[in-house]
């Protein structure tokens, strides 16, 4: 089970997933650039749309750094498609509506919500160097400075 899950320091396996893009997005395509994977629990949401418009404003500044940006969710393209349309976002998003992804990641959690418990997707992003090896993870993310944060780690390779 250990080397099935991403991990500090190890590269992370190959994975593909639907994408807004029109094609599916592959994570070895990915190679010569560092990634950021950011999970996220639901489209439209204030705190992942807070998130999205975070990493959208900084976008130009990853690029620069040489870094591509995607975001995941379990939602479907359909609802991922009119999310980044809405609010513009100049990246691709996921669609891991079988949630193998967010298992690779380990950031399928119980969750609680006025005390009710309930499954989803724990907010957290990974930051990935050009060969794929995972270089540094965020978990229970809260959005107030994250993207910026990530941007640093990001220059920081």
């Amino acid at each position: 089970m250990a080397d099935k899950t991403a991990a500090p320091g190890r590269k992370v396996p190959d994975f593909t997933l639907p994408s807004t893009g029109g094609k599916p997005f592959k994570l070895s395509s990915a190679a010569g650039k560092n990634l950021v994977v950011y999970f996220y629990p639901k489209d439209s949401t204030s705190g992942c749309t807070k998130e999205g418009i975070a990493f959208r404003d900084l976008h130009a500044q990853f690029v620069k750094a040489k870094t591509t940006v995607v975001g995941v969710s379990p939602d479907g393209l359909a609802s991922h498609d009119k999310f980044k349309g809405k609010y513009e976002f100049p990246f691709e998003l996921l669609s891991d509506e079988d949630k193998k992804v967010c298992a690779l990641f380990d950031v399928w959690k119980e969750k609680s919500m006025y005390g009710r418990k309930y499954m989803g997707v724990e907010r957290s992003t990974f930051l990935l160097d050009a060969k794929g090896v995972l270089r540094q993870e965020w978990r229970k993310v809260k959005v107030d400075g994250h993207a910026e944060e990530v941007l640093a780690a990001a220059r920081a390779l």
